[in-house]
Parts: C-alpha cells; structure tokens; sequence
C-alpha cells in the first residue's frame, strides 16, 4: 500500500472515531468500567430522547453532552437511518457548565428533535447552542444520572452509541461520531 493511502486511511478513521472528552480540569479521566455495559440497564435507568419511530424494532442509544461537536455530526449522520431504527439520545454533562443545563432543556422541550435542531444550528454558527430554559431539578437530576451511567460503563468520551446489531443480535458500542454508512454498518441497519 502506498503510503499516501496509508496516510488517507489514518486521517479517515481520526475523522470518523471523533470524539470529546472530558474537560482537562476533570482529574477523574477515563476509567475501567465498574458495571459491563447493558442495552437493559440503559432502558431502565437513562432518561433519553427520541429520534425515528417510536415503533422501530431496533433501538441504539446515544450519550452525548450538548457542547461536543463531534455529537453534532453524530445527530446529522444518523438521521438518514431513523427510519432503520430508533436512537435514543441521552444528554450527559462532560464538557462544561453549559451542558447540563442544555441537557435538561433539551429533555424539557415540548419537541425534543426540533429543539436539537435549533441547538444544533446554534452551535454551527457559534452562538453557544440553546438558551437553558424550563428545566427543573428533577431534569437537572436526570442529566446526573445520565452521566454516572455512562461512567459506570467506562466511557470517557462523546459520542457514545450502544445498541444490539440488527442481525446477530450482538451488543455494539460506537465510541466517537462516524459517517452514516459506518454507523449503518457497526450496527447492522443496512439494507432498506
């Protein structure tokens, strides 16, 4: 292989496995998972949005923290698979003092994925995303949870996609944004 290619191979996976991690101020850094990760403990105890049909037979849920563009690309590169499967988006507060707050006015939002488009738009044009609003404590709590679920799991970074592949059943994780196609592959949503 010629090292050109090579070099194209890198910079494409760099690109397509990005992601944000925790603030540097945060001494906690990434840590071995103290609980194995669980479609079932993600339905039961985080609390989500949804993007795609609430009748889908496949369901991936997505960590992701309000301020990471890599979750923006994320949200952009799933929406043509929403009608493969449903993604959940879980709001977690990784990277700064914006995002909890945005997390729970994304949850409080009469139409979450409208709300997500406005933050998203915002974000593009560097206005900051969302202006927190309507969150409630208990919303507040819920972005809390959120976030030492997905600690608990051993994640460090956002995006986060956990899902079971569509043909083999098989738990899959996704940790970083990544083009449509990839995601479609990772999880088994090919095909129709």
């Amino acid at each position: 292989m010629r090292r050109r290619d090579v070099l194209a191979g890198s910079v494409f996976m760099a690109l397509t496995l990005a992601g944000c991690g925790r603030e540097s101020s945060d001494k906690g850094g990434s840590k071995a998972a103290s609980v194995p990760v669980s479609v079932e403990a993600i339905e039961q105890q985080a609390k989500g949005f949804s993007l795609g049909s609430a009748m889908a037979a496949r369901v991936i849920y997505v960590f992701f923290d309000p301020q990471c563009p890599h979750c923006a690309a994320l949200w952009e590169a799933v929406r043509p698979l929403r009608g493969r499967a449903r993604f959940v988006w879980i709001p977690v507060a990784l990277l700064n003092d914006k995002s909890a707050p945005q997390g729970a006015t994304l949850l409080a939002a009469a139409d979450p994925v409208e709300a997500m488009d406005r933050h998203e738009a915002s974000l593009r044009s560097q206005q900051g995303g969302i202006t927190a609003s309507g969150i409630t404590d208990e919303l507040k709590a819920a972005v809390q949870r959120n976030t030492r679920l997905m600690d608990s799991f051993g994640f460090a970074s956002v995006p986060t996609a956990v899902g079971k592949h569509a043909a083999t059943g098989e738990l899959v994780t996704l940790e970083g944004s990544a083009p449509t196609e990839v995601v479609a592959q990772r999880f088994g949503l090919t095909g129709g």
